[in-house]
This record gives structure tokens, C-alpha cells and sequence, in this order.
């Protein structure tokens, strides 16, 4: 897969939405939302049609420029919990693509948990929790799947972590990526 210097895939925008700091959000009364969140929001952000709309740019994206180069499969690496859903989303539309794809692939999953925060503070470290055969990453081209990219520490370590069961690749998918004075710069590779 051919990438820019700061990881975005080429031909691709070098970033994705950009949410500026004084947008305000759309009104509550646009959308079906569940009595029991009303008292607790005041705007919507992101609405699902635009998350659904982003999650398959993302997997036609994968599939057109990871999947080709990796014609032995690839294992796509959920990092739960706050991943699952993405990942499931994800995961359904590039198999669909790949189903219709003249050169479809094995797509073989598997799930890791890391810690990196307790009491809403970040430790400096990860903690895994799941993944307990990593080994079986030798030699594989691995997509990891994470919802959100905060300071980008924690993916940079687990990408070390990876990197020490000797995979053929590393790439990573994320939906939202922060703006953060704490981000270190890192830039997933599918976003």
C-alpha cells in the first residue's frame, strides 16, 4: 500500500471531516431521539447517516488499496470495547465489497482489549487484557480496527506490540480522530 510520509493512503485526502471547535450541532427536533437521552443532550454532532456514509468510504478504501496488495488475507484486529461497533460496520461492509471484488481475499478476525486509562486519567502504558495469541500474527498483514484515536499514544504502543510478533504489515483504520494539545501527531492509516 503506498502512503504518505504522515500514514494517509495515496490519492486520499490527507485528512478526513473536519468538526471546527465552534460548530454547534443539529437540533434535537431533526432526529428520533430515545426519550430517556433528551434531558441529557442538546445538539447531535455526527448523525448516523453521515457515520454509515464515512464507515463505507473507509472500507472501499481498505479494499481498494490494502486488500490487492495482500493477496494471502489479512486478519482485521478489533480493539474492544469502544471498537465493536465500528468494527462490526466496518468489518459487514468490507465483506460485502470483497465478495464483489474479482480478486476477493480471506478476511480472518480477532479481538484484543487494552488499558490505558483509569479513573478518566491516562496511565503513560497499555495494558492488554485480550489478545492472548498474538503469535498467530507472525507473518500477517493485520488491519486494526479503533473508534477513536485520542493522543495517538496508545496506538503507537500497540503498534510496538504488534510489531514484536512479527506481522508482514500493521494498518489502522480509525472513524474519529481528536484534536488534542496531548496528540502526538499520529495519524491512522484509514480514517
Amino acid at each position: 500500500m503506498a502512503s504518505s510520509k504522515n500514514g494517509t493512503l495515496k490519492g486520499k485526502p490527507e485528512i478526513g471531516i473536519v468538526i471546527k471547535d465552534d460548530y454547534a450541532g443539529y437540533p434535537l427536533n431533526m432526529f428520533c431521539v430515545p426519550k430517556h437521552y433528551e434531558a441529557d443532550l442538546t445538539d447531535i454532532m455526527i448523525p448516523a447517516g453521515l457515520i454509515n456514509d464515512r464507515i463505507e468510504r473507509i472500507a472501499r478504501d481498505i479494499v481498494q488499496d490494502i486488500i490487492p496488495q495482500e493477496n494471502q488475507g489479512i486478519v482485521v484486529l478489533c480493539v474492544l470495547k469502544g471498537g465493536y461497533k465500528f468494527f462490526a460496520d466496518l468489518l459487514d461492509k468490507i465483506k460485502q465489497l470483497n465478495r464483489n471484488s474479482e480478486e476477493s481475499i480471506p478476511i480472518s478476525i480477532d479481538f484484543i482489549r487494552l488499558q490505558s486509562y483509569k479513573n478518566d486519567k491516562s496511565q503513560g502504558s497499555i495494558q492488554v487484557i485480550g489478545g492472548d495469541r498474538l503469535e498467530n500474527l507472525k507473518g500477517k498483514c493485520v488491519l486494526v480496527v479503533e473508534d477513536i484515536i485520542d493522543t495517538g499514544g496508545t496506538m503507537i504502543k500497540l503498534k510496538e506490540l504488534l510489531a514484536k510478533h512479527e506481522p508482514k504489515c500493521v494498518k489502522v483504520a480509525s472513524l474519529l480522530v481528536k484534536r488534542s494539545a496531548r496528540n502526538c501527531g499520529y495519524k491512522p492509516d484509514c480514517e
